[in-house]
């Protein structure tokens, strides 16, 4: 049902106010006609009930009929005036009728001497009535529709969001794959064997990367199981100069973490560290979970007599994005160079289910 009558909670306190509204209706007559309170009562709470429940649906519908944003104000004004006074005339013709009936039980508790006062006091207090149920429902229905407009943009925020959120996953494939492309190339000639390795490892872990795209965030010893298969794809053409330590506790593997978030990272560690690096070296990843935060570290080493290299780069600067679309401030990464290693982290909150 619309209007106030849409819930029970609704229901109660809309027949709750229109009884307030009775008794001071029959305390009204009391004092103005000098009758008895049973009199009053009997007269006004049925009349103000009746009165309530059409009053409550016309207006409603009135007020759906012609929304303030739809017409002009002075074509409302005039319908929303000419119907409040159709609606007094109506309630006090209700009350000469109800009264009349009222009197002709010929008991001694039923009936009020309704004076013409009284009749223009009843159809002034129905005007103001209609007028009231009038102003509340346009109310009601601005707020119901101002709420259905920011549910309405959140949800294309939301989706925008997603969408730039999918653009930036999708980034990271083509990014990886020329790289790998690049390294199978390099061994074919060199360590053919090698080659069809890393050809193989290279399927699965594309096989696995793929799983990931149902889901927006994944269990973080599940990105770390992928991240194992791309290190097992560099090993193939580093061999023991590559090394990498894992120190995860538990509580931080089963937290989650949007797909494919460290495996850039762990990417850049052996581009821009271990490949230039005669003797190769470690990487470390660090995970652990501080109560409601998660914090995930990356170190490398790096050659101390080169250069450093510009800061961020395709890999961090996709990392970052993704990071800031998921959580906005939430979450935070930052990398430095301190010697002869390049460290990153992240700090996100610790989500153990997507809700």
């Amino acid at each position: 049902m619309p209007g106030p009558f849409s819930s029970r909670r609704g229901v109660a306190l809309y027949a709750l106010v229109c009884l307030s509204l009775g008794v001071a209706l029959a305390a009204v007559i009391v004092m103005a006609a000098d009758a008895h309170w049973g009199n009053a009562l009997l007269f006004a709470l049925p009349l103000t009930l009746v009165y309530a429940v059409a009053a409550g649906f016309s207006a409603f519908y009135l007020c759906r009929a012609y929304p303030l944003s739809g017409r002009p104000p002075l074509a409302i004004a005039a319908v929303m005036s000419a119907a409040a006074l159709v609606a007094g005339l109506l309630w006090q013709a209700l009350a000469q009728f109800w009264n009349g009936l009222s009197l002709l039980t010929e008991l001694r508790w039923a009936g009020i001497a309704l004076t013409p006062a009284l009749s223009a006091l009843l159809f002034g207090l129905g005007v103001l009535l209609y007028a009231l149920a009038l102003a509340l429902h346009y109310l009601a229905l601005e707020f119901m529709r101002a709420t259905a407009a920011e549910q309405g943009e959140m949800q294309s925020q939301l989706a925008a969001q997603e969408a730039q959120l999918r653009m930036l996953r999708t980034q990271i494939d083509p990014h990886f794959l020329f790289n790998s492309l690049n390294s199978i190339s390099a061994l074919t000639s060199a360590n053919p064997a090698g080659a069809r390795e890393m050809t193989v490892q290279l399927a699965s872990f594309y096989r696995r990367s793929l799983g990931m795209e149902a889901h927006k965030k994944v269990p973080l010893g599940e990105e770390m199981q992928l991240i194992r298969h791309f290190v097992a794809i560099e090993q193939v053409r580093f061999g023991a100069r590559l090394q990498v330590e894992e120190a995860l506790d538990e509580a931080a593997a089963a937290c989650l973490v949007p797909p494919m978030l460290i495996q850039p990272l762990v990417e850049n560690a052996v581009k821009h560290g271990v490949c230039k690096m005669t003797e190769g070296g470690t990487i470390r990843i660090a995970a652990r979970r501080a109560g409601s935060i998660l914090r995930i570290s990356v170190l490398n080493p790096v050659d101390a007599d080169l250069p450093a290299a510009r800061p961020g780069g395709i890999g961090l600067d996709n990392v970052r994005q993704r990071l800031a679309g998921a959580y906005g401030h939430e979450a935070s990464i930052h990398w430095a160079r301190r010697g002869a290693s390049f460290g990153v982290d992240i700090a996100m909150p610790a989500q153990t289910s997507e809700d």
